[in-house]
């Protein structure tokens, strides 16, 4: 009898084991499976994210090319106004200069 109560307790003590693994082995999968969402998330986040990326460094290298051309544009602009008020800055001395000589040129006359 008292093997038979054994017997019992054995079978029930497996039994309640084999739930409690049911239930592990259920939440494990559980847990496999939000593992493997947060996966597929993250790589489609990562995909998403190496786009955007290539999309912002070509962006960049338009930018810098646009700046490059706007540099050179701005020299050629600030060379030729230098040359442009150099020329004028003559043309004013000469005037100036020639207004002078005539005026020097009254002076001796008047003086001989």
């Amino acid at each position: 009898m008292k093997n038979r109560s054994n017997d019992y307790i054995c079978v029930s003590f497996c039994f309640s084991m084999t739930e409690e693994k049911k239930k592990l082995l259920t939440d494990l999968e559980f847990r496999v499976r939000q593992v493997m969402y947060m996966c597929d998330t993250l790589r489609n986040e990562n995909h998403r994210l190496r786009s955007d990326l290539q999309v912002v460094q070509q962006q960049l290298v338009d930018k810098t090319e646009q700046l490059d051309q706007l540099k050179t544009k701005y020299d050629s602009l600030k060379t030729a106004r230098t040359i442009t008020a150099a020329s004028v800055d003559v043309k004013v001395a000469k005037n100036k200069l020639s207004k002078l000589v005539r005026e020097v040129d009254k002076c001796i006359n008047l003086l001989s």
